[in-house]
């Protein structure tokens, strides 16, 4: 196993795992929030799907994605962050096959890439906490896990099975 292999398979451990924690979900329960002030999970979708084109993106500028919806970024944007209800959000089989589809472009990405490719130091906001390449897309899988966390706390409040 090489460095691709190791960041592909932490990418599609967290693309198998995310549909679990919202399998049982409603579209409604999207916008529960587990505590006054904390995101919903409509938003956190939309921040995970639009943050990961971008976040590639910084570091693989010709990285091939699929088109997100007009306006999708901006109204994931944490600025709407106060904003319930459906209004400018999605159904949760849109978040999912989105997810997919973003989640499969960046691992094709990632596959084309060499074992020294990883190697390549990382710019931006990131760089602090992911200096090479390798370092930041196995970030990737790690920001999924951590909103799948959130999520966790919404699913207990809503009564749902402990998954893990």
């Amino acid at each position: 196993m090489n460095g691709r292999d190791v960041i592909r398979a932490s990418l599609a451990s967290t693309r198998h795992l995310l549909p679990m924690y919202l399998a049982d979900l409603s579209d409604a329960d999207l916008f529960v929030r587990p505590v006054p002030g904390a995101n919903h999970i409509a938003l956190q979708l939309g921040h995970l799907i639009s943050s990961e084109v971008g976040m590639v993106r910084q570091q693989l500028p010709a990285a091939l994605y699929p088109e997100l919806p007009a306006g999708f970024s901006e109204a994931h944007d944490l600025k709407n962050a106060g904003k319930d209800g459906p209004a400018g959000f999605l159904k949760k089989a849109d978040y999912l096959g989105l997810f997919d589809r973003v989640r499969a472009a960046t691992i094709e990405n990632a596959a084309a890439l060499s074992d020294a490719d990883l190697d390549k130091p990382t710019v931006g906001q990131m760089a602090p906490f992911a200096p090479k390449l390798g370092d930041y897309l196995l970030l990737l899988g790690n920001h999924t896990l951590m909103h799948a966390g959130q999520f966790s706390v919404v699913r207990r409040k809503l009564g749902k099975p402990i998954l893990f």
